[in-house]
């Protein structure tokens, strides 16, 4: 090791290294908060963009996915062109993806720059930075660090909501994305101080398994974004997802009784621990996500808060899943990581699903605050301890992979719950919105039709004062009955689309009692993570 990465409470206290640990903290932070601004940013996006609440839903989808799907195939690539070199190439997409946003004047440059761009870099960043922090330091500095890097990434968690809300709201949500920018020029800056971390295992590239997961993943989630945009070929999209993950099981499979490389090594999910850990995973993903993106839409276009109003609505979830995830950590003592799960999962489902009745009552956004507290503990045990029972079964020497593994379901999960809860929610706003114009006694039969495309296409990005503004030159009966029609819809549809992250808080309840207990855990506490996971608030 060079004087940068060698061990040493001296050198970690005053030195080289102390400054490395913190320029991979802010690494780390900028990833999670760069959610999070989107999430608070919507309706600013959408009017500043002249587009769609499902074309901007679409793109936070998009992200998750690619990074999802790439990640796997950024960790091989980490491994073949050293992990130096991909932290390196992570970060320049992640900023060309964060320059992009504050220069774009279209969706189409959101999706390519932003999404597919900066999804690739998260997908090369985060294993990389993995490798990094295990390589470059030892012993209980390496602890330190991990405990700093996962620090970082629960406080940007906690805080996203309401720094998005905070720029999007007083300054521009560019802004926002100009700052991770700088912060990422200021990690770079520091790129002499990272060590390469050495790669002595095999080079053989697993081409076909790599191109079968990113079908695998892409099919499924595109085919949603596809059925949300009114596109064709739905059921194509979703059945080649479909067959391409049977496809990769089997193609690992074989790979592995032939000897030869592979893009994951099926043996990982021989051990119970492990699969069902990564299923949780994903069904915890899948609850967030959907809750996330549900939320800030109705918040912004129902209640028409500003992004700073719909970013401190928002903060008793993000706050109470930071506050209970720290301490459960460092309370959780000889408790079973599997019970704690499971009542992450029972606080989570309550919570969401106490929502439900409460959307269409709620007229400002701290009514949700009880129910918001509640899922966020849940969440917060949830994020406590996931990692770590994954993790615990797994040697050393292939937590690497495992943990990958375990980012790349998460990411999975995340991409599929913002995808599915938000086509959910606009399309059930569609099909409402048809049903009310058509059963109206006020608006005329000739009209209806009419009435119902408007409001399908328009609507759902326009609060009703927009909406009342719009049909100005309407005679007052018809524009009442408008704005009353998508006054009643919305509710609806967002109590449909928080249905998804209940049912998946209701299987991850299910499935915990199938978990059985993790054989010699690592500690507990959250920012001990080696892998410290996206959430995005």
């Amino acid at each position: 090791m060079t004087e940068a990465s060698a061990p040493g409470g001296s050198d970690w206290t005053g030195g080289r290294q102390r400054v490395l640990a913190i320029l991979l903290a802010m690494a780390m932070f900028v990833l999670v908060v760069d959610t999070s601004l989107m999430n608070v940013s919507i309706s600013a996006v959408v009017r500043d963009l002249d587009t769609t609440v499902s074309g901007v839903q679409a793109a936070i989808a998009l992200e998750a996915l690619v990074s999802a799907a790439f990640i796997l195939i950024g960790s091989r690539v980490g491994d073949l062109i050293g992990r130096r070199r991909a932290y390196v190439l992570g970060l320049l997409g992640y900023a060309t993806g964060a320059a992009a946003m504050a220069l774009a004047q279209s969706l189409t440059a959101v999706i390519v720059f932003w999404a597919v761009i900066g999804g690739i870099g998260a997908s090369l960043l985060l294993p990389a930075m993995q490798s990094l922090v295990h390589g470059n330091f030892e012993g209980a500095v390496q602890r330190k660090v991990y405990a700093l890097v996962g620090a970082a990434a629960a406080i940007a968690a906690a805080v996203g909501p309401l720094l998005g809300g905070f720029v999007t709201t007083y300054l521009s949500w560019r802004i926002a994305f100009v700052v991770e920018v700088v912060i990422i020029v200021v990690v770079l800056s520091g790129i002499r101080l990272v060590s390469d971390v050495p790669y002595t295992g095999p080079r053989g590239v697993d081409t076909v398994g790599a191109a079968l997961s990113v079908v695998g993943m892409g099919g499924i989630v595109l085919g949603i974004l596809v059925w949300q945009e009114g596109g064709e070929a739905v059921a194509a999209f979703l059945v080649t997802g479909a067959v391409a993950l049977a496809g990769l099981a089997r193609w690992l499979l074989r790979r592995e009784r032939r000897g030869e490389p592979a893009l994951l090594d099926p043996d990982l999910f021989r051990s119970k621990v492990f699969r069902l850990g990564v299923t949780q995973q994903m069904l915890q993903q899948i609850a967030l996500g959907g809750t996330m993106i549900a939320l800030p839409i109705y918040l912004q276009m129902v209640l028409e808060y500003n992004a700073m109003q719909a970013g401190l609505s928002l903060a008793p979830l993000s706050l109470s899943m930071f506050v209970v995830a720290l301490l459960a950590g460092k309370k959780a003592g000889d408790r079973s990581p599997s019970g704690i799960i499971r009542w992450g999962f029972v606080l989570a489902t309550v919570g969401i699903a106490m929502l439900i009745p409460l959307v269409p009552r709620a007229e400002f956004g701290w009514a949700l605050l009880a129910p918001l507290v509640v899922a966020g503990s849940g969440l917060g045990l949830l994020v406590s301890q996931l990692n770590n029972y994954t993790l615990a079964p797994i040697s050393e020497e292939r937590v690497s992979e495992a943990a990958g593994t375990n980012s790349a379901a998460g990411s999975f999960g995340l991409s599929f719950g913002l995808a599915f809860a938000g086509a959910l929610l606009l399309a059930t706003l569609s099909i409402t919105f048809t049903a009310m114009a058509q059963s109206s006694t006020v608006l005329p039969p000739a009209e209806q039709q009419q009435v119902a495309q408007v409001l399908e296409d328009d609507a759902e990005v326009m609060s009703n004062t927009e909406l009342d503004a719009l049909l100005a030159g309407q005679p007052p009966e018809i524009r009442d009955e408008i704005v009353r029609i998508n006054t009643e819809a919305r509710p609806v549809a967002l109590q449909v689309a928080l249905l998804v992250p209940v049912l998946a808080g209701l299987l991850g309840l299910l499935n915990s009692f199938r978990m059985p207990r993790a054989s010699a855990p690592p500690s507990t506490e959250p920012v001990d993570d080696a892998d410290p996971d996206r959430h995005p608030s």
